[in-house]
């Protein structure tokens, strides 16, 4: 048995009945390579469980993750040496990765089954404060959908980066959000307006909030993922045990008959590729993995408090 854990919970996932439509636009991600694809795909859930929590309607809800799914089909354009370096890139490489933008939204633009959901490729990275791109809008002429999938797709961004392989320490990825959530006010900025700007940052604060509930729903995931499996590894080193008692029995015993008994019962308890002479270092694999659990589940519990005392 093996821990099934999928960092971003799929069994969150709401698609809501995939049509024939929705296939369609969907299936555009096979189009890019695995790692923008698997991008897309954690974009898309993060953005329709945000929707949940802000008790978006459904049509909107499908709308929006449509529109998560296809916010970078326009990285099909960028050069695999700028989309694929290991390594900052250039200000060069960077204004030709920025076009991914105005790209996707041609793309979509162009198709009329994709046209519904272009705002995904065009708005998510543009910025409350006017920082962002490719037309530095502010908050007011930033649609919704586009200031939801800013959120989810910086969150990916940072947690695909870090390469997280558990939720802990994932508090500090969401300290980053925070930041880019406060007010700040870009040098370019026109005196007249920096009163305006001072009230707003990158990010709405009111989307990176119910941020931390899907996070915190994903760690609550994890931990039972990793409780279903120490359950199963307690049951493995009950039974490495009996038969380690049944080996002292065994050892102990003067009577052959004995000896016989205990061996055949040993030999009825062991699993495929135990033996007499490893069962012994396999129980204590199964009791090192099982404290190396407990411990992993305390430290998640620890990271769902230290959540909850996040303030945006």
């Amino acid at each position: 048995m093996k821990e099934e854990l999928d960092f971003y919970s799929k069994t969150n996932l709401k698609s809501y009945n995939l049509d024939e439509t929705m296939r369609y636009q969907l299936s555009m991600l096979d189009t890019l390579d695995p790692y923008t694809r698997l991008h897309c795909e954690n974009v898309a859930n993060i953005t329709c469980r945000l929707c949940e929590y802000m008790h978006m309607n459904k049509d909107f809800t499908i709308y929006c993750t449509i529109c998560a799914y296809l916010h970078d089909i326009g990285k099909l354009f960028i050069p695999s040496k700028v989309l694929q370096k290991n390594g900052p890139l250039t200000d060069e490489e960077y204004e030709v990765m920025k076009t991914h933008t105005t790209l996707g939204y041609k793309m979509c633009m162009d198709d009329p089954k994709l046209r519904p959901y272009s705002a995904g490729t065009i708005y998510h990275h543009e910025a409350l404060n006017g920082t962002g791109y490719p037309k530095g809008l502010t908050k007011k002429d930033i649609p919704l959908e586009g200031q939801i999938i800013r959120v989810a797709d910086e969150f990916d961004a940072i947690v695909s980066k870090r390469q997280y392989k558990t939720h802990i320490g994932i508090t500090d990825t969401l300290k980053l959000l925070i930041e880019e959530a406060k007010p700040t006010i870009p040098k370019s900025v026109a005196l007249k307006s920096i009163e305006e700007n001072t009230k707003i940052g990158k990010l709405n604060p009111k989307i990176v909030k119910p941020l931390f509930k899907v996070v915190i729903d994903d760690i609550n995931y994890e931990i039972s993922c990793i409780f279903e499996y120490t359950k199963y590894l307690d049951t493995q080193i009950k039974r490495l045990e009996k038969i380690s008692e049944y080996n002292i029995k065994r050892e102990t015993s003067k009577k052959e008959k004995k000896k016989e008994y205990f061996t055949a019962c040993m030999q009825s308890m062991f699993e495929k590729g135990e033996d007499f002479r490893n069962y012994k270092y396999i129980l204590e694999e199964y009791r090192t993995a099982y404290l190396k659990r407990k411990e992993i589940i305390d430290n998640l519990f620890d990271e769902i408090k230290t959540i909850k005392r996040l303030r945006v």
